[in-house]
């Protein structure tokens, strides 16, 4: 069910407004007071340049691109729309925007505030139903309530030319999604910046990749964007993503930095030091080696002249 015209550079919002200090909202709507401190200026810029970043590393988007921005009004989507809408204005590619909020039928659910602050589509359906009859009570939600999500948002892309599907998730998603599936999953596996549906139809871009939690907040903050509280994930206290966000700001008050070292490995991996053989060809070390030292003979190389192993920086 829409309600309004996409988000693109015909439109008011996207175009009207200087990019330091572009409100999302629609005409003759009150929107928070433009930013112009030289301390929200290098933020945005530093937003903007991460956000740049992960989408040249990972060619998230395209010229010609239609990118759908999953809005639910919390802080990230706010701000990932925000970014998008500055870096399109400047972008060597154009694309077109198009806010989406899926309305979940959250008992509470304060309607009235997206449509008054930006323009953007509404999709209806009655998620919040469902997973409340489903998922008996003190149980967790988010899994099917994802699963529902993600159906309602490819079924509208597909229905209406979007090429990328874009969501809010941060570094610090990325790497909590880490350890979930560490300790609950038996899996070495995160959240990627860039996806392809398992159905092969979709991608998903992920731009806040490079982005901490931290900046983001401070983002939303100045930019006073109207925060919507979900009371589906956000009233669990028996999340175990809770726990796991507790355990890295622990982490993080005691080692500053060890959030965005576990991010930067995740950025580095080797396969060849980890454990499965389905990424590894670990059988065939064997021939690898018989061919190393066949050409070492071949080319008169005695036994023991090679560069020795390299330290590991724990090691030194």
């Amino acid at each position: 069910m829409s309600r309004a015209a996409a988000v693109s550079p015909a439109h008011p919002a996207a175009s009207t407004t200087p990019p330091d200090s572009a409100p999302l909202a629609s005409p003759g709507a009150k929107s928070p007071a433009p930013r112009h401190s030289t301390t929200f200026k290098r933020l945005q810029a530093r937003l903007r340049g991460l956000a740049g970043k992960a989408i040249e590393d990972f060619r998230m988007i395209e010229d010609g691109d239609r990118v759908m921005v999953c809005l639910s009004g919390g802080k990230d989507s706010y701000t990932l729309l925000d970014i998008l809408l500055s870096l399109q204005r400047s972008a060597p590619v154009k694309f077109d925007l198009v806010a989406v909020n899926l309305d979940q039928k959250q008992p509470g659910f304060p309607a009235h505030v997206l449509p008054g602050y930006l323009t953007f589509h509404v999709i209806e359906q009655d998620t919040y139903r469902v997973v409340k009859r489903v998922i008996p009570e003190g149980r967790t939600m988010c899994s099917l309530c994802s699963r529902l999500r993600r159906g309602a948002l490819y079924r509208y892309a597909a229905e209406n030319g979007i090429t990328k599907i874009a969501l809010g998730h941060h570094r610090e998603d990325i790497v909590e999604t880490m350890f979930l599936n560490m300790f609950f999953g038996g899996r070495l596996r995160a959240m990627p910046p860039k996806l392809l549906s398992e159905d092969g139809r979709h991608i998903v871009i992920r731009p806040l990749a490079y982005v901490p939690e931290r900046e983001i907040e401070r983002y939303a903050r100045a930019r006073a964007f109207p925060i919507i509280p979900c009371r589906l994930c956000g009233s669990q206290d028996n999340l175990q993503r809770v726990a796991v966000k507790k355990m890295l700001t622990d982490w993080e008050r005691e080692f500053p930095g060890r959030t965005e070292a576990i991010f930067s490995a995740l950025c580095n991996v080797a396969t060849s030091h980890l454990a499965d053989p389905a990424t590894f060809d670990f059988p065939g070390l064997d021939a690898r080696r018989a061919r190393v030292l066949a050409e070492a003979a071949a080319a008169g190389i005695p036994a023991g002249d090679e560069p020795g192993p390299q330290r590991e920086p724990w090691e030194e």
